[in-house]
């Protein structure tokens, strides 16, 4: 009986200390510091919360920039169903995949010649991937010129103005926030 009122003790403060007061805390310093970060990064247009930049949204318009394709499904870029496609470099599956998503992009921009960054037709292990690197944003640029009326000079500048570089100038590599990168395309589009 002994041991058993012990244990008993136990599990009810390991409870209440892992289960309350750490929780507590660690929310509690998250928003005192990290606010933005922990109320889930969010973005506004308009008062209107349109997205996080921690999700991936589908754009399919040619006149805006494309993230990474999405895994997920039934609905591309959906939270509730995160997986990566996990197929091997050798299943047909994927060479089949890569081999649409090639073809989807020279639909898309059939005059643009350039090498596809490999994040344009690879899923990402999450399938919510909210990111490409710099050369996959590059790469979209004629298209999105033309159909925008917009200068290639003027859209490199925002896509090196909404580059993310690597922490402390090596961790990671360098990254671009396919959402934010839209919301100043629009914000552009407004002011021009």
């Amino acid at each position: 009986m002994k041991h058993i009122r012990t244990a008993s003790r136990l599990l009810l403060l390991l409870t209440l200390l892992t289960g309350l007061v750490y929780p507590l805390s660690i929310t509690g310093l998250a928003q005192l510091f990290f606010p933005w970060q922990a109320n889930g990064s969010l973005l506004k247009k308009d008062g209107k919360i349109i997205g996080s930049t921690w999700i991936g949204q589908s754009f399919t318009s040619p006149d805006f920039f494309h993230g990474r394709p999405s895994a997920t499904s039934p609905l591309p870029y959906d939270a509730k169903n995160s997986s990566g496609s996990n197929l091997a470099l050798t299943n047909p599956m994927l060479i089949h995949a890569l081999q649409t998503n090639i073809h989807n992009l020279h639909l898309l921009d059939p005059e643009n010649h350039q090498r596809i960054p490999i994040d344009l037709v690879t899923h990402s292990a999450s399938g919510l991937d909210p990111d490409i690197s710099p050369m996959a944003a590059l790469y979209q640029i004629p298209r999105i010129a033309k159909v925008r009326g917009i200068s290639n000079d003027v859209l490199t500048h925002i896509v090196d103005q909404y580059t993310m570089r690597p922490y402390a100038g090596f961790m990671g590599e360098p990254r671009v926030n396919v959402l934010a990168l839209n919301m100043a395309l629009l914000s552009h589009s407004k002011a021009g």
